[in-house]
This record gives C-alpha cells, structure tokens and sequence, in this order.
C-alpha cells in the first residue's frame, strides 16, 4: 500500500491548512482555495533536498510554531517555521540558522500556486516599488514568467489574493514544466550564481503575507462522473525501460513493444548494457548519451554495435555545454554521420533526455528534420508526497499536447516514465559510474536516489493506467514506462511480476488499435481504449481518488457505467459505433 498524506487540517481564524511536516498545503480561507502550498526548502549544490524534520510543534489560539532541523547532505539548519495570524492576514516565517557552511543553491521559503490559476490576471509590485501587470501563464512557460517579487496579487474564481514577500528578492517558475501541479514562487533569482555558502551562524530569515477577500461564490463544478471518449489515430505502442540493476538477470517473458536502452559513451561499461537489452529480444529505443572526449569517435563506435540488431529509434544528447540534455545540431549530425558509416537505417530523433522542461526550454536547438521527438517524465522531481504523484497526471495531459505541438509533423515519444529521475540532470558534479566494465553493480539509476518503494505497491497499476490515459493524445506515438526488472521494474530482481506489469500488459494489448482518448473531469478518474476493426472497444479506466468512484465511460453510441474502489483500475469491454474521425 502508499500512503497518501493522512493528515489533519488546522485552523487559525478562518483559515484552516493541512501540515504535512514543514509544509502548510492547501492553504483556504472561509473554505475558498487561496495556494496550493507554502514550505521552506534546503537544496544542496545538486538540488538534492536536504528535509527539514519538524522536532515539535508549538500551538496558540494565534500561531502555530515550528521547531525544525536539517542534517542530511551536510547541512545543520536549526530554527522555526511559523504560521502566525494577524488580523485578517496569515504570515508564514522561517528563520533558520546554519552551524555549519553549506553550499546551496536555494535555502528559503517556496510559494506554490495552484494550476487553476492559469490565464488569471496578476499585478507583481517590485522591490523599486513599481507595478506590472501580467499573467499566469496559460501554455506551460518554459522560462520565468514573473521576475523580480515583491508582492503578487490576482483573483481566484472569485477569492482576490495578495501576498508580500520579504527577506530576499523573489521570482517564479511554471513547475507544470516538471509534470507538478503548480506554478512556484522562490527567492534568489537564478540569474544569480549557484551554488552560494550560508556560513556558520548565518541566518536565513524570511516571510510571506497573505491576504485573501471571498468576493463571491465559486463557479459551480462541472459533474465529474463521466468520461467521454473519442477517436483518434493509432493506439501508442507501450514499451518499458532495459533494467539497469546488478547482474544476474532473471530469465523473464519480454513484455511490451520496445525496450529503451540508455548508453552512456563516458563509461567503458556501455557495451555490457547493451548486450543485456538487445538480449531480451525486444526492438530497442536506443538513446546514446555522447561523452565530453573524442565524441565523433564514440558515437561511431556505439552506432556501429548497433548493426544486425532490431532498432525501432536511436536518439544523441550533449552531456554539457548550452543544449545540455538536449539533441542539437551537433548531437544529431554526430549520430547521422555514425548511422550512415554503419548502414543503420532506423529512424533519427531526438529531444530531451530529461523533462519536459528542456524540450520545452531549447526546442530551438532541435533539428527540423527529425523523425521524432522524445522527453521524460518524472513527477518526483521536486516532491516525493503521493499527492504530488497523483496530482501530476493532468499536467501530464498538458506536457503531451503541448510536445505534440512542439513536434509538428514528427510523432512523439514519451519516457522513460519514472517516479523519480533516471539521472540528475541539475547536477553540479559528475554522473556516478560504475568502476567495472560489467554490470555487478549496475549502472545508470541504480547508483542515483532513483528507487521508490511505491513501485511494488498495488496503487502504481492504477496509476500507470491513469498515466498513460493522460500522455495518450493523438500525435503521441509511444509511450515507456518503467525498466523491464528490478527496484524500478514491472517485475522485481527475482523476475516476478510486480501490481503494476497486469496494468502494463493490459495497456501493451491494445496495440494496433484505434486510440480512445478523453478528458479527466477532475485528474482522479482517467479513461482510454482501444477500438477494434469490429467497433468494439477494450477500456482501461482507474480510480486515483481516496473513495470509491461510480463513472459513466461514453464512447461513441457505447457506454458502460462501473464503479471502481479507491486507487483501482478494470478493463471493460464494449461496443463503440464511433464515428472514424480523429
């Protein structure tokens, strides 16, 4: 089982909040939605982030007070988080004091705004006590959209939000970038160098403002107990990811259409993880990561093992420089060049090794003539909360349509989809590698902080249907979840299926069907189908909510209701008679 956050609501005035740890969540008013969350944050010089452990809680009539301390990846914060009412205001304030010196890339207080904001109007006053006039952005924005913060004020459905900011200069990023349900305001400006040192009884003191007007009632919410689906080109063939844990593998049945086989050319190893994918006798997505030192040449000789072997696609990223994680002009020629010394003919393509962020943020850099674009998903990037995994489903819908206007012509790839990152992208220091040459200690995300024990959990098939119902829009070709075995596999180190492999072999079956695509009404409940040459249909649909669920699933002049249990899914069949439009 996971766990979802089973915490409390407190309340201070009319204001009520769930603590979870250090952070204030769902911050309302009189019952109304004002944020999504308020915490304090200590990232170290890779962005790994170092928890802050709540020792004991101080409560009044009037405040709420935190005792918090840090100690992981070498940091020795000790002070407050305080969560105080003043009048009709809510204050929010850190204070925390470094024993030690600690290189950081953001120690301070995060805003998190909740997605519905998109589109609404925001006034941002600026530390020379100017004003603009802006908005939330309704695209997903690949770079900051407000600079310079020193308050914000917008509207809600109906609640008018303000807050100030004190303590340093703020500024915000639109996290749907990274799959999280939120657009973030920080402090220390990114422009500005990274990582810095907090000294020995330096304090870090910081606080937020927050005023909020219930105006009106809040527009009526739509039903949310259906899902209409409709037609829309081929059925994403699934595929998985090759395992990167120790030898010795299990003897398993492949699962899927492809597996995604990263190799890193900087370690002399890449050859051994090659063997071990091309062995599990599916098609491979190969994705060549092109080390710093004589490029050309390793490309040449990766692309050239590659001969004789069945290649569905082939991607190169820069592992540095300005299209870090990204196929560029340079990435891609490098591998043109290989593929035609070495007479492979499979498809070039190429994106971002990492988020959605970087295909988002360089997609200048991409070639024109690709013949697909690729990017991950991680959504516990910057939250490893169950809520933050469940929330980032709708975001997903959003990432994949907008990859798909990105892409133009060029189909889309989506993955590997992981709960945590296959590497660390925002390092500031070297990858891990192995020191052999084989596979006894794996390779890749089995020497990061990539495993999570939700990968066994029951809850994960529902969520992976959910997953893919949200990505699977027309123009998304593929989609590749998870590795083949291992922590992070559909099946465990031992080759035994784990909760999630049904859900995946239930989704890989409906390969060379019609896709059936539609809306969530809510991001819990998540539909998509199948739509054979007879006019029936196979429907997978999954439950994300903490109740149970009874939805009506229409489909052309089709329909089935079914109720579903907390964090399930089913497969239902049914008859279509849907038109044969896209």
């Amino acid at each position: 089982m996971w766990q979802r956050e089973d915490v409390g609501r407190r309340t201070l005035g009319d204001w009520t909040f769930a603590l979870r740890g250090d952070e204030v969540a769902d911050l309302r008013r009189s019952g109304r939605r004002v944020l999504r969350s308020v915490r304090a944050v200590v990232r170290d010089q890779d962005w790994n982030t170092a928890p802050l452990l709540v020792d004991r809680v101080r409560a009044t009539d009037a405040s709420l007070t935190l005792h918090v301390r840090s100690s992981d990846l070498g940091s020795s914060f000790r002070g407050i988080v305080r969560i105080e009412l003043r009048g009709d205001r809510l204050v929010v304030l850190t204070d925390l004091e470094s024993e030690r010196e600690f290189a950081t890339n953001r120690t301070g207080i995060v805003v998190l705004h909740p997605p519905q904001a998109a589109g609404a109007a925001v006034e941002v006053g600026h530390a020379d006590g100017t004003t603009t006039h802006t908005a939330f952005p309704t695209a997903i924005s690949p770079h900051q959209p407000v600079r310079d913060i020193a308050r914000l004020a917008w509207n809600d459905d109906g609640v008018a939000v303000a807050i100030a900011f004190e303590g340093d200069v703020f500024e915000m990023e639109d996290q749907r970038n990274w799959t999280d349900a939120s657009y973030k305001t920080y402090s220390r400006p990114l422009s500005l160098p990274f990582p810095y040192r907090v000294l020995p009884g330096e304090r870090v003191v910081q606080s937020i403002t927050v005023t909020a007007d219930v105006a009106r009632e809040p527009r009526p919410a739509p039903p949310i107990d259906r899902i209409d689906l409709r037609a829309g080109g081929a059925f994403p063939a699934i595929g998985t990811g090759a395992s990167t844990a120790p030898d010795p593998a299990p003897a398993v049945t492949p699962l899927g259409a492809s597996l995604l086989v990263e190799l890193d050319l900087g370690w002399a190893g890449w050859p051994a993880a090659l063997a071990r994918a091309s062995a599990s006798g599916l098609p491979l997505d190969v994705r060549v990561v092109i080390p710093d030192a004589d490029p050309a040449s390793a490309v040449a000789a990766a692309v050239a093992a590659l001969r004789g072997l069945d290649v569905t696609r082939v991607a190169a990223f820069q592992p540095s420089g300005p299209a870090r994680h990204v196929s560029d002009a340079t990435a891609t020629a490098l591998l043109r060049a290989a593929a035609a010394a070495a007479d492979l003919s499979a498809p070039i393509v190429g994106g971002a090794r990492s988020h959605f962020t970087e295909l988002n943020r360089e997609q200048r850099r991409l070639p024109r003539d690709l013949e697909g674009v690729v990017f991950a998903v991680t959504p516990l990037f910057h939250s490893r909360d169950t809520e933050q995994l469940v929330e980032s489903l709708a975001v997903q819908r959003l990432v994949a349509a907008q990859a798909v206007r990105i892409a133009g012509a060029a189909p889309v790839h989506v993955g590997p989809v992981t709960l945590r990152p296959h590497f660390n992208d925002v390092a500031t220091t070297s990858p891990p590698r192995p020191p052999h040459e084989d596979l006894r200690a794996g390779y890749g995300p089995e020497l990061e902080d990539a495993d999570d024990e939700r990968q066994g959990a029951d809850e994960l098939a529902a969520w992976t249907v959910a997953s893919a119902a949200a990505l699977a829009v027309p123009g998304v070709a593929s989609l590749s979840f998870f590795e083949e075995w291992g922590p992070r596999g559909l099946r465990d180190s031992d080759g035994v299926d784990r909760p999630v492999a049904a859900a995946f072999a239930a989704l890989a079956g409906l390969d060379g069907t019609t896709l059936l695509h539609g809306r969530s009404p809510d991001g819990l409940v998540w539909a998509l189908g199948g739509r054979h040459e007879d006019d029936t249909a196979a429907v997978l649909v999954a439950n994300l909510d903490t109740d149970g669920r009874s939805l009506r699933i229409v489909a052309g002049d089709g329909h089935a209701g079914i109720h579903l249990g907390p964090a399930t899914w089913v497969s239902v069949h049914m008859g279509t008679r849907a038109p044969r439009g896209g």
